[in-house]
């Protein structure tokens, strides 16, 4: 039986809640955990894309119930890491895990479990409770579904993980989303609001505006190169008039090929990711912009201590 918690809709005082806390998105790259995440907050505080290793960074959700309040982190999927940039992402990832009330591990219903998966369980601690979702349900049939939440099951035996619960959801149609959000709410402490009512992220805006130009120039692109491109956002200046505000930013690749591709003949793919991601950091900043973007080569910066922190990890 999924679970369900009572909200009771006259809270004693706004900071006084019945449920309050955080949970984390894990599993392997891809398995549709920043769309989920998406989702269930109602608004895009993710980028999303169908290439690995996407979301680099520990993103916060915040969803305020009438009687709860919901922090999710969205996590960089777990993997075997070739560069540091992958060890420190993991790092990241294991620092997450161990600081939430609930971790809810993603299985996507279109790939059967896997290595992975293995890897990744192995890596979950045992003082938390811990979610099954079995994700993308879209995209498979009733039948499929109803094998892979028995595969699913026979996992977490196989693993030694007892899932609180394990929940069939879509985030692209909507199904079970409402649930998904049920069950991690119940498994949270009492406790005070953390974050104002209305707020639904606190990812700093340079960094939201620089995602959403990464996202923008990973369309497309094949190969490594999507792991090579790291976004630094250097000026957000509002003008006078107050309807159009100037941000400057550089995109990052490591070799001189990569330069060119994200250039583009003629400046035309750097033209298209700019035109892309210039609308949602409109959305963002509630003005037009002016987007003002230039390619540099970092060479070999995944591997470079000192180039990473220029990136910001």
């Amino acid at each position: 039986m999924l679970c369900s918690y009572h909200r009771d809709m006259n809270p004693t005082t706004p900071t006084e809640l019945a449920h309050s806390g955080f949970a984390c998105f894990v599993g392997r790259p891809n398995t549709g955990k920043s769309t989920l995440l998406n989702a269930i907050v109602g608004h895009k505080v993710a980028i999303t894309s169908p290439k690995p290793q996407t979301t680099r960074r520990a993103i916060r959700g915040i969803i305020t119930t009438d009687d709860a309040q919901l922090i999710i982190v969205d996590t960089p999927g777990l993997h075997r890491p070739r560069t540091l940039l992958g060890e420190r992402l993991n790092s990241e990832v294991h620092e997450t895990l161990a600081s939430v009330d609930v971790i809810a591990m993603c299985l996507p219903a279109n790939e059967a479990i896997g290595p992975g998966d293995r890897f990744i369980a192995g890596q979950l601690p045992t003082h938390v409770p811990i979610l099954a979702l079995l994700t993308k349900t879209d995209t498979v049939s009733r039948d499929h579904i109803a094998k892979r939440l028995v595969d699913i099951n026979a996992f977490g035996t196989e693993v030694g993980l007892d899932w609180a619960d394990i929940v069939p959801v879509s985030a692209k149609d909507g199904a079970n989303v409402h649930t998904v959000l049920d069950c991690l709410i119940a498994r949270l402490p009492a406790g005070p609001m953390l974050y104002l009512s209305g707020e639904m992220t606190d990812e700093p805006i340079d960094i939201a505006i620089a995602e959403r130009i990464r996202e923008a120039a990973l369309d497309g692109v094949q190969d490594e190169l999507p792991h090579s491109i790291a976004v630094v956002v250097e000026e957000i200046e509002p003008r006078e008039s107050g309807t159009l505000t100037d941000v400057r930013a550089k995109i990052f690749v490591e070799r001189d090929s990569q330069k060119a591709i994200v250039i583009g003949k003629g400046g035309s793919r750097l033209k298209q990711v700019g035109t892309r991601s210039r609308k949602e950091i409109e959305q963002l900043l509630g003005t037009k912009v002016f987007l003002d973007l230039h390619v540099a080569v970092a060479k070999d910066w995944q591997r470079n201590p000192k180039q990473l922190r220029k990136l910001g990890f």
